[in-house]
Parts: structure tokens; sequence; C-alpha cells
């Protein structure tokens, strides 16, 4: 029980799709540890979903709906889960959205909202919640990134590459100066995962869904592609006193595809 009566925020907690998304396996671990699983999601639908697997399975979590590029609605999620709990231990922020297209392709509005979803919802969760942490000396924040913000995946998606590495450098930035504040920050990159977002957002790169799955576990040093469930570990652990002494860091849980000179 690592996380054991700590209060975890989890924005993105939902799925887009049936199975296991990042966000939803993370929610779904931190409250297996001993959390009380605050799981947020732009759709309110799918984070009662996520409450539902949690509550059913004798742990606690409740829901909340919130856009994170909007300070007012991630303000209200924070307010409310200090009216209710007194405290925010963990905050994880697991919204991401890549567009694709390359300077040339992609429109500014399309650029604006994939940096927007990416990394202002990040600022803004900190924005809200760090002054929380800072009250009481204590907090961790795990933010998900992207392989992608190190290497060049084989995607023309521009802005999530700028995004994602956007994400790291910030998650750094408050990791050293919230250091002695008893803080600490950490990001997670995801190499290539087999996830329902992928068949919403890359699956249009290849011929079929199948392709898409044959080819991205084909790309792996592994031979396969990494699970919600290998990203909740990590987020786990990061999350936990069993990381106490690491802050500032960008892990990568890709299967070694980061290793790879091409």
């Amino acid at each position: 029980m690592r996380l054991q009566d700590k209060v975890a925020l989890v924005f993105g907690a939902g799925s887009v799709g049936p199975g296991w998304g990042n966000g939803k396996a993370t929610a779904t671990l931190f409250a297996r540890n001993g959390a009380h699983v605050v799981c947020i999601d732009i759709n309110r639908t799918a984070a009662e979903e996520t409450v539902g697997i949690i509550t059913g399975e004798g742990f606690r979590a409740t829901a909340a709906s919130c856009d994170v590029t909007d300070s007012a609605s991630v303000k209200a999620v924070v307010d409310e889960a200090m009216d209710r709990h007194g405290r925010i231990d963990v905050l994880h922020n697991n919204v991401g959205y890549a567009t694709m297209g390359g300077p040339v392709e992609l429109d500014e509005a399309a650029w604006q909202r994939t940096l927007d979803l990416n990394v202002t919802g990040c600022f803004l969760t900190c924005k809200h919640v760090l002054p929380h942490m800072i009250a009481r000396r204590s907090g961790a924040i795990v933010n998900v990134s992207s392989v992608a913000a190190i290497r060049y995946t084989g995607y023309p998606y521009a802005a999530y590459y700028a995004a994602k590495a956007a994400v790291n450098n910030f998650t750094m930035g408050v990791a050293l100066q919230h250091a002695r504040d008893g803080i600490r920050a950490n990001a997670i990159m995801p190499g290539l995962m087999n996830t329902p977002l992928i068949f919403q957002q890359i699956s249009g790169q290849y011929a079929d869904a199948d392709a898409m799955v044959k080819a991205r576990d084909a790309a792996c040093p592994t031979g396969k592609m990494g699970t919600a469930w290998d990203i909740a570990k990590a987020a786990l652990f990061l999350a936990s006193d069993d990381a106490a002494y690491i802050t500032g860091v960008s892990l990568p849980v890709d299967g070694g595809l980061s290793c790879r000179a091409s």
C-alpha cells in the first residue's frame, strides 16, 4: 500500500475507448495502493467508469469533470478536492493529444490547441495545486510526457514534439524551484504503447488498425508495444515515498526505444 491514505488527483483518468488507457490504469493502481483518487476527465462519463472499477474493487475514488486548458475549471476541481479531503498529496497529469501535421500543413489553431492540451494543462494544474503542497511542505507531481519529447518517432506531428519537450523542461523547472519545499516533480516518457488512444490519433497513418499494431510492435526493441500498466507502475513508483530522492527526472518507459540511434 505505497500510497496509503494519500489523496491523488489524476487528470485524464478516463479512457477514450474500450480497454485501459494510461490515466485509467494509473488511477486504478493508485487506488489499489491505498490512495483516495479523484478521477478527473473532460468526459465525466469516462471518469465515472474508472471510479466504478475502483469502488467495485472496494477502494476509494470520486469523479470530477474538468477542461485542463481552462484555469477556472481546474481551480474549481482543486478547491473541491481540498474542501473534501483537506490535502492533495499527488498530482498526476495524464492529459495529452497528438495532432498530425508539420509546420506547413498544421494551422495555427491546431498548433495552439496541441500546446494547450499538453503543456498549458500541466501549468494550470500545478498553478492551483502547488500552493496547497507548499503549505504542507509535501507533494509529488508526475507529468506524462512522451519519448517524442527527445526523439523523432516517425510521425509528422511537429506540435506534439514541441509540446512534450516543453513538458519535460517544465517538470524540471518545477522540480528545482520547489525542491526545498518538500515537493518532487518528475515526468514519464512513454514509448510506443498499445492503448485505446492510438486507435483514434495514429491509426490514420496506416492502412488499417492491424497494420498499425504490427508496425508499432516491430519498431519496439522488445518486439511488442508496452501497455497502460507499464506507465501506471512507473507513475506509482514516482508518486510514492520509494522515489523520495528522485526529482526533476524524465523517465523513459519505452522498452529501450530511446536507446536506439535510429
